[in-house]
C-alpha cells in the first residue's frame, strides 16, 4: 500500500525500482551526442535517433573496456540498464558496454557460421595437421605493408635466421580481402614451395578483421595441404580463420615464434651441447696436460741418468768400503779380545810342572807297586778282599799273595793274634 502523499525522493526511488525490475539488460542503438568525460573517469552522453533521445552514464570501471575512442556523432550500440537518477528525476541508461553500430549483426553472423562449420567438423582437432618441427621454408600470407609482416620477419630473423620465408601478398581488410586471402592460400598450396604457412594480420575492430571470418577463407585453410598457423589480431580476437587453422597464435609475433620453435630450441640445445663439449674437451686436455707434466717429470736425459748412476755407484762403493773397514775393525777388536782372554786363561806351565812333580811323587809313594818293590805283598781272601787283620782269617783258608813280581797261594795253618 502506498501512502496518500509521497515525497519527491520516495517517488523517484519507487520509480527507479520499478524500472530496474521490469527492464532487463538490453541493447539500445543510437547516435552519441553531448559527450562529457568527467575528471572522475566517468562518461556522460546522450543517445538519440530521429525521434527521441535518452541520457546515458558509463562509469569509469566500464569505460576502460572500450577499445576505441568514443566521439560525438558515432553510431553505437549500448548494453545498458534502464534506471532513474533520483537526485534529478532523470530517466537514464547505465551503460555496461559499448560497441559500434552493426557489430551485433556481424557477431550474430560470426556465431551462425561458426556453428555451421563446427557441425561439419571443419574445426575438429582430428583433422588438424601436425606442424613440422624443422620447417625448411615458411610462407607468410599477409599485406606487404602490414606491421604484422615486419613483426613476423623480425621474429624469424631473431630466432631462426637461416629459415627462408616467402611472402604471398594479399589484402587483409575490405570487401575484396577475403577472396584474395583464399586465393593466396591456394597459390601457396599449388606452388608447394613451403612446408608451413603463416596467415597473419595485426589487431583491429570486428569490422577490420571480418575478412578472416568469411567462409571462403575457412574452407581454403581446411583444403590447404600445407599446415597453417593463424595469427590474426590481438590475443582476445578469435576469428573463423583461427578456428579452421591447424594452430592458432595469439598474435603475428606468436605465430612466428611457434613456427620457429623447433629451430630455436635446437639452437639452444646445440649451444648447450657445444658448451658441454667444450667443457669436456677442456677437461680432457687438462687431464692430458697433467699426464704429460707427470711423464715429463719422470723423463730424464741419458747424461743425467748416467750421472745419477755414477753418483749412486760412488755412494755404494763408499758404503762398501766403509762396511769393509768396519768389518775389519770389528774382527781386529774381536781378535784382540780373544788374545786378552787367552792370555788370562793360559796356565803357568812352570808352576804346573812343579805341582805335577809333587803329585807324581805323592802317587809314587802311594803306589802299592812301589811298596811291593820294597818287599811287601798284598794278601787277598778267597772273596778278593784285602786281608788287613788276622780276624779275617780262618785256619785252612787259602790266600792269594801278590808280590812285586809274581803271585803265590798259601794256606793258613795257624793264626797268631797280636
Amino acid at each position: 500500500m502506498l501512502p496518500e502523499i509521497l515525497s519527491v525522493a520516495e517517488l523517484n526511488r519507487l520509480a527507479r525500482a520499478v524500472l530496474e525490475r521490469d527492464f532487463p539488460l538490453l541493447w539500445v542503438a543510437g547516435e552519441v551526442s553531448n559527450l562529457t568525460r568527467a575528471p572522475s573517469g566517468h562518461w556522460y552522453f546522450t543517445l538519440k535517433d530521429a525521434d527521441a533521445q535518452v541520457r546515458c552514464a558509463m562509469f569509469r570501471s566500464r569505460t576502460q573496456s572500450v577499445p576505441w575512442q568514443l566521439e560525438n556523432g558515432q553510431q553505437v550500440e549500448a548494453r545498458a540498464l534502464v534506471t532513474l537518477y533520483e537526485a534529478r528525476g532523470d530517466f537514464q541508461l547505465n551503460v555496461e558496454s559499448l560497441r559500434r553500430a552493426g557489430l551485433g549483426r556481424l557477431y550474430e553472423s560470426f556465431l551462425r557460421l561458426k556453428e555451421r562449420l563446427a557441425a561439419e567438423g571443419l574445426f575438429a582437432e582430428e583433422r588438424k595437421r601436425a606442424l613440422p618441427r624443422f620447417p625448411h621454408r615458411i610462407g607468410i600470407i599477409t599485406s606487404p605493408r602490414a606491421a604484422a609482416l615486419r613483426d613476423v620477419l623480425v621474429t624469424l630473423a631473431r630466432r631462426a635466421p637461416q629459415l627462408p620465408a616467402i611472402v604471398y601478398p594479399t589484402l587483409v581488410q575490405g570487401a575484396e580481402a577475403a577472396g584474395q586471402i583464399a586465393a593466396a592460400i591456394e597459390t601457396a598450396a599449388a606452388r608447394s614451395e613451403c612446408d608451413l604457412l603463416l596467415l597473419v594480420r595485426g589487431g583491429g575492430s570486428l569490422e577490420d578483421l571480418w575478412s578472416f571470418n568469411e567462409e571462403i577463407v575457412a574452407r581454403a585453410i581446411a583444403a590447404c595441404p600445407i599446415p597453417v598457423i593463424a595469427g590474426v589480431g590481438h590475443e582476445t580476437d578469435v576469428t573463423i580463420a583461427d578456428l579452421a587453422a591447424d594452430r592458432r597464435a595469439a598474435t603475428p609475433t606468436a605465430a612466428a615464434e611457434i613456427a620457429s620453435a623447433g629451430w630455436f630450441e635446437a639452437a639452444g640445445e646445440t649451444a648447450q651441447l657445444a658448451m658441454a663439449l667444450r667443457a669436456a674437451m677442456r677437461a680432457q686436455l687438462e687431464r692430458r696436460m697433467q699426464r704429460v707434466d707427470l711423464l715429463a717429470r719422470q723423463l730424464v736425459h741419458p747424461a743425467e741418468r748416467l750421472e745419477r748412476s755414477r753418483q749412486r755407484l760412488d755412494h755404494l762403493a763408499s758404503r762398501l768400503a766403509n762396511a769393509g773397514e768396519r768389518f775389519s775393525a770389528k774382527r781386529r777388536q774381536q781378535l784382540a779380545d780373544m788374545r786378552l782372554r787367552l792370555a788370562h786363561a793360559r796356565p803357568n806351565l812352570e808352576l804346573h810342572r812343579t805341582r805335577l812333580a809333587r803329585l807324581a811323587a805323592s802317587l809314587t809313594a802311594l803306589n802299592p807297586q812301589a811298596a811291593l818293590t820294597r818287599g811287601y805283598a798284598l794278601v787277598r781272601a778267597p772273596n778278593g778282599e784285602l786281608v788287613r787283620s788276622h780276624r779275617q782269617l780262618v785256619e785252612g783258608m787259602a790266600l792269594d799273595l801278590r808280590f812285586a813280581e809274581g803271585n803265590a797261594e798259601a794256606l793258613v795253618s795257624k793264626i797268631i793274634p797280636d
